[in-house]
Protein backbone atom coordinates (compact mmCIF):
# COMPACT_ATOMS: atom_id res chain seq x y z
CA UNK A 1 0.00 0.00 0.00
CA UNK A 2 1.50 3.31 -1.10
CA UNK A 3 1.94 5.94 1.65
CA UNK A 4 1.14 8.73 -0.82
CA UNK A 5 -2.29 10.31 -0.41
CA UNK A 6 -4.49 12.71 -2.31
CA UNK A 7 -6.26 15.72 -0.90
CA UNK A 8 -8.78 13.82 1.23
CA UNK A 9 -8.28 14.28 4.96
CA UNK A 10 -7.98 11.43 7.41
CA UNK A 11 -11.37 10.16 8.55
CA UNK A 12 -12.09 11.72 11.94
CA UNK A 13 -14.90 9.39 13.00
CA UNK A 14 -15.97 5.92 11.92
CA UNK A 15 -19.70 5.44 12.26
CA UNK A 16 -19.78 1.65 12.15
CA UNK A 17 -16.62 0.77 14.09
CA UNK A 18 -14.81 1.80 17.23
CA UNK A 19 -11.16 2.57 16.50
CA UNK A 20 -8.41 3.14 19.05
CA UNK A 21 -4.71 3.67 18.34
CA UNK A 22 -2.10 3.55 21.08
CA UNK A 23 1.65 3.24 20.67
CA UNK A 24 1.55 1.46 17.34
CA UNK A 25 -1.32 -0.91 18.15
CA UNK A 26 -4.72 -0.28 16.58
CA UNK A 27 -7.81 -1.86 18.12
CA UNK A 28 -10.81 -2.07 15.80
CA UNK A 29 -13.98 -3.17 17.55
CA UNK A 30 -17.18 -4.29 15.87
CA UNK A 31 -19.65 -2.51 18.12
CA UNK A 32 -23.23 -3.71 17.57
CA UNK A 33 -23.48 -5.98 20.62
CA UNK A 34 -27.28 -6.06 20.50
CA UNK A 35 -26.99 -7.68 17.04
CA UNK A 36 -23.99 -9.89 17.86
CA UNK A 37 -21.96 -7.41 15.80
CA UNK A 38 -23.76 -8.31 12.58
CA UNK A 39 -22.23 -6.51 9.62
CA UNK A 40 -24.06 -3.89 7.57
CA UNK A 41 -23.18 -2.33 4.22
CA UNK A 42 -21.64 0.56 6.12
CA UNK A 43 -19.57 -1.70 8.38
CA UNK A 44 -18.06 -3.49 5.38
CA UNK A 45 -17.25 -0.18 3.72
CA UNK A 46 -15.75 1.26 6.90
CA UNK A 47 -13.50 -1.77 7.36
CA UNK A 48 -12.31 -1.52 3.75
CA UNK A 49 -11.60 2.19 3.99
CA UNK A 50 -10.10 2.11 7.49
CA UNK A 51 -7.55 -0.56 6.58
CA UNK A 52 -6.54 1.46 3.51
CA UNK A 53 -6.03 4.59 5.64
CA UNK A 54 -4.05 2.79 8.33
CA UNK A 55 -1.89 1.13 5.68
CA UNK A 56 -0.98 4.48 4.14
CA UNK A 57 -0.24 6.21 7.43
CA UNK A 58 2.37 3.66 8.53
CA UNK A 59 1.67 4.47 12.20
CA UNK A 60 0.27 1.01 12.95
CA UNK A 61 2.55 -1.94 13.70
CA UNK A 62 -0.18 -4.40 14.71
CA UNK A 63 -3.99 -4.43 14.67
CA UNK A 64 -6.45 -6.26 16.90
CA UNK A 65 -9.91 -6.93 15.46
CA UNK A 66 -12.42 -7.63 18.23
CA UNK A 67 -16.15 -7.81 18.85
CA UNK A 68 -18.08 -6.15 21.65
CA UNK A 69 -20.51 -8.07 23.83
CA UNK A 70 -21.35 -11.78 23.69
CA UNK A 71 -19.59 -12.68 20.44
CA UNK A 72 -17.09 -11.73 17.77
CA UNK A 73 -19.38 -11.36 14.72
CA UNK A 74 -22.52 -13.20 13.63
CA UNK A 75 -22.01 -12.38 9.93
CA UNK A 76 -24.07 -10.22 7.62
CA UNK A 77 -27.20 -8.67 9.11
CA UNK A 78 -30.17 -10.75 7.93
CA UNK A 79 -32.55 -7.80 7.63
CA UNK A 80 -30.18 -5.04 6.53
CA UNK A 81 -28.17 -7.10 4.02
CA UNK A 82 -29.93 -10.33 3.05
CA UNK A 83 -33.31 -8.64 2.92
CA UNK A 84 -31.92 -5.72 0.93
CA UNK A 85 -30.06 -7.88 -1.59
CA UNK A 86 -33.32 -9.55 -2.66
CA UNK A 87 -34.33 -6.33 -4.41
CA UNK A 88 -30.94 -5.62 -6.04
CA UNK A 89 -30.15 -6.19 -9.69
CA UNK A 90 -27.12 -8.18 -10.85
CA UNK A 91 -24.83 -5.16 -11.15
CA UNK A 92 -25.65 -4.04 -7.61
CA UNK A 93 -25.14 -7.54 -6.25
CA UNK A 94 -21.78 -7.77 -7.97
CA UNK A 95 -20.74 -4.42 -6.45
CA UNK A 96 -21.72 -5.64 -2.99
CA UNK A 97 -19.94 -8.96 -3.27
CA UNK A 98 -16.84 -7.28 -4.62
CA UNK A 99 -16.88 -4.91 -1.64
CA UNK A 100 -16.96 -7.76 0.88
CA UNK A 101 -14.05 -9.35 -0.93
CA UNK A 102 -12.16 -6.06 -0.83
CA UNK A 103 -12.36 -6.18 2.97
CA UNK A 104 -10.66 -9.60 3.00
CA UNK A 105 -8.01 -8.40 0.56
CA UNK A 106 -7.40 -5.37 2.76
CA UNK A 107 -6.86 -7.60 5.80
CA UNK A 108 -4.46 -9.84 3.87
CA UNK A 109 -2.58 -7.03 2.11
CA UNK A 110 -2.19 -4.41 4.86
CA UNK A 111 1.47 -4.06 5.89
CA UNK A 112 0.98 -5.03 9.53
CA UNK A 113 -0.15 -8.22 11.28
CA UNK A 114 -3.84 -8.51 12.11
CA UNK A 115 -4.92 -10.48 15.19
CA UNK A 116 -8.56 -11.53 15.50
CA UNK A 117 -9.66 -11.77 19.16
CA UNK A 118 -12.52 -14.26 19.13
CA UNK A 119 -15.03 -15.12 21.80
CA UNK A 120 -18.48 -16.53 21.24
CA UNK A 121 -19.77 -16.74 17.70
CA UNK A 122 -17.76 -16.08 14.54
CA UNK A 123 -20.24 -16.98 11.82
CA UNK A 124 -20.61 -16.37 8.10
CA UNK A 125 -18.72 -13.24 7.15
CA UNK A 126 -17.49 -13.04 10.74
CA UNK A 127 -15.80 -16.43 10.34
CA UNK A 128 -14.15 -15.26 7.11
CA UNK A 129 -12.90 -12.05 8.74
CA UNK A 130 -11.29 -14.16 11.45
CA UNK A 131 -9.90 -16.52 8.80
CA UNK A 132 -8.32 -13.62 6.89
CA UNK A 133 -6.42 -12.43 9.98
CA UNK A 134 -2.79 -13.43 10.44
CA UNK A 135 -3.50 -14.76 13.93
CA UNK A 136 -6.70 -16.02 15.53
CA UNK A 137 -6.62 -15.84 19.33
CA UNK A 138 -9.74 -17.41 20.82
CA UNK A 139 -11.11 -18.34 24.20
CA UNK A 140 -12.97 -21.61 24.92
CA UNK A 141 -16.35 -20.06 24.11
CA UNK A 142 -15.35 -19.44 20.48
CA UNK A 143 -17.27 -21.22 17.76
CA UNK A 144 -16.90 -20.86 14.01
CA UNK A 145 -19.53 -21.51 11.35
CA UNK A 146 -19.22 -20.85 7.61
CA UNK A 147 -22.94 -20.61 7.01
CA UNK A 148 -23.16 -19.61 3.36
CA UNK A 149 -24.69 -22.85 2.04
CA UNK A 150 -27.26 -22.66 4.85
CA UNK A 151 -28.75 -19.59 3.13
CA UNK A 152 -28.55 -21.12 -0.35
CA UNK A 153 -25.25 -19.55 -1.43
CA UNK A 154 -21.82 -20.92 -2.28
CA UNK A 155 -19.53 -21.72 0.61
CA UNK A 156 -16.78 -19.99 -1.36
CA UNK A 157 -17.69 -16.48 -0.23
CA UNK A 158 -15.24 -13.62 0.36
CA UNK A 159 -12.27 -15.81 -0.50
CA UNK A 160 -13.17 -18.58 1.98
CA UNK A 161 -12.61 -21.35 -0.57
CA UNK A 162 -9.14 -19.94 -1.22
CA UNK A 163 -8.07 -19.27 2.37
CA UNK A 164 -9.63 -22.07 4.40
CA UNK A 165 -7.96 -25.04 2.62
CA UNK A 166 -4.62 -23.32 3.11
CA UNK A 167 -5.25 -23.02 6.85
CA UNK A 168 -6.93 -26.35 7.72
CA UNK A 169 -6.46 -28.50 4.60
CA UNK A 170 -8.86 -29.39 1.79
CA UNK A 171 -10.70 -32.13 3.67
CA UNK A 172 -11.66 -30.00 6.66
CA UNK A 173 -12.37 -27.00 4.43
CA UNK A 174 -14.74 -29.03 2.25
CA UNK A 175 -16.66 -30.19 5.32
CA UNK A 176 -16.85 -26.74 6.90
CA UNK A 177 -17.79 -24.84 3.75
CA UNK A 178 -20.23 -27.38 2.33
CA UNK A 179 -22.08 -28.41 5.49
CA UNK A 180 -21.84 -25.16 7.45
CA UNK A 181 -21.41 -27.07 10.72
CA UNK A 182 -20.33 -25.27 13.88
CA UNK A 183 -16.73 -25.83 14.96
CA UNK A 184 -16.10 -25.21 18.63
CA UNK A 185 -12.81 -24.07 20.12
CA UNK A 186 -11.26 -27.49 20.90
CA UNK A 187 -11.76 -28.78 17.35
CA UNK A 188 -10.80 -25.42 15.84
CA UNK A 189 -7.51 -25.58 17.73
CA UNK A 190 -6.94 -29.21 16.69
CA UNK A 191 -7.36 -28.52 12.96
CA UNK A 192 -5.32 -25.31 13.03
CA UNK A 193 -8.14 -22.78 12.68
CA UNK A 194 -7.10 -21.19 15.99
CA UNK A 195 -3.57 -19.85 16.39
CA UNK A 196 -3.71 -19.68 20.18
CA UNK A 197 -6.31 -20.68 22.77
CA UNK A 198 -6.67 -18.21 25.62
CA UNK A 199 -8.23 -18.67 29.04
CA UNK A 200 -11.97 -18.18 29.44
CA UNK A 201 -12.78 -14.53 28.76
CA UNK A 202 -9.15 -13.80 27.94
CA UNK A 203 -9.12 -13.56 24.14
CA UNK A 204 -8.91 -9.76 24.02
CA UNK A 205 -6.09 -9.59 26.58
CA UNK A 206 -4.13 -12.39 24.88
CA UNK A 207 -4.61 -10.76 21.47
CA UNK A 208 -3.33 -7.43 22.78
CA UNK A 209 -0.34 -9.12 24.42
CA UNK A 210 0.54 -10.64 21.05
CA UNK A 211 -0.08 -7.30 19.30
CA UNK A 212 2.28 -5.57 21.73
CA UNK A 213 4.97 -8.17 21.07
CA UNK A 214 4.59 -7.69 17.33
CA UNK A 215 4.46 -3.89 17.55
CA UNK A 216 7.66 -3.85 19.59
CA UNK A 217 9.43 -5.98 17.00
CA UNK A 218 10.91 -5.26 13.54
CA UNK A 219 7.88 -3.90 11.71
CA UNK A 220 9.42 -3.94 8.24
CA UNK A 221 10.47 -7.57 8.65
CA UNK A 222 6.93 -8.46 9.77
CA UNK A 223 5.40 -6.59 6.83
CA UNK A 224 7.61 -8.36 4.31
CA UNK A 225 7.02 -11.76 5.91
CA UNK A 226 3.26 -11.23 5.65
CA UNK A 227 3.57 -10.09 2.05
CA UNK A 228 5.61 -13.16 1.12
CA UNK A 229 3.25 -15.56 2.88
CA UNK A 230 0.38 -14.20 0.79
CA UNK A 231 2.27 -13.81 -2.49
CA UNK A 232 3.90 -17.24 -2.44
CA UNK A 233 0.74 -19.27 -1.84
CA UNK A 234 0.47 -20.06 -5.55
CA UNK A 235 4.06 -19.63 -6.75
CA UNK A 236 6.36 -22.34 -8.02
CA UNK A 237 9.25 -23.00 -5.63
CA UNK A 238 11.87 -21.44 -7.91
CA UNK A 239 9.85 -18.22 -8.21
CA UNK A 240 9.29 -18.09 -4.45
CA UNK A 241 12.99 -18.58 -3.73
CA UNK A 242 13.92 -15.76 -6.11
CA UNK A 243 11.36 -13.46 -4.45
CA UNK A 244 12.78 -14.40 -1.05
CA UNK A 245 16.29 -13.58 -2.25
CA UNK A 246 15.27 -10.17 -3.61
CA UNK A 247 13.39 -9.33 -0.42
CA UNK A 248 16.27 -10.32 1.85
CA UNK A 249 18.75 -8.34 -0.23
CA UNK A 250 16.61 -5.22 0.18
CA UNK A 251 16.12 -5.75 3.92
CA UNK A 252 19.87 -6.22 4.36
CA UNK A 253 20.29 -2.57 3.32
CA UNK A 254 17.85 -1.46 6.04
CA UNK A 255 18.50 0.20 9.38
CA UNK A 256 16.95 -2.63 11.41
CA UNK A 257 19.42 -5.18 10.02
CA UNK A 258 22.36 -2.96 10.94
CA UNK A 259 20.76 -2.25 14.33
CA UNK A 260 20.59 -5.97 15.12
CA UNK A 261 24.32 -6.32 14.51
CA UNK A 262 25.10 -3.27 16.62
CA UNK A 263 22.87 -4.49 19.45
CA UNK A 264 24.39 -7.98 19.31
CA UNK A 265 27.89 -6.55 19.41
CA UNK A 266 27.03 -4.22 22.30
CA UNK A 267 25.10 -6.95 24.16
CA UNK A 268 21.83 -5.00 24.35
CA UNK A 269 18.30 -5.43 22.98
CA UNK A 270 17.76 -4.04 19.45
CA UNK A 271 15.93 -0.74 19.07
CA UNK A 272 13.77 -1.52 16.06
CA UNK A 273 12.80 1.42 13.86
CA UNK A 274 10.80 -0.36 11.17
CA UNK A 275 13.22 0.86 8.50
Amino acid sequence: MSPFTGSAARTARWEHLRVDLADGVATVTLARPDKLNALTFGAYADLRDLLAELSRERAVRALVLAGEGRGFCSGGDVDEIIGATLSMDTAQLLDFNRMTGQVVRAVRECPFPVIAAIHGVAAGAGAVLALAADFRVADPSARFAFLFTRVGLSGGDMGAAYLLPRVVGLGHATRLLMLGDTVRAPEAERIGLISALADEGGADEAAHTLARRLADGPALAHAQTKALLTAELDMPLATAIELDASTQALLMTGEDYAEFHAAFTEKRPPKWQGR
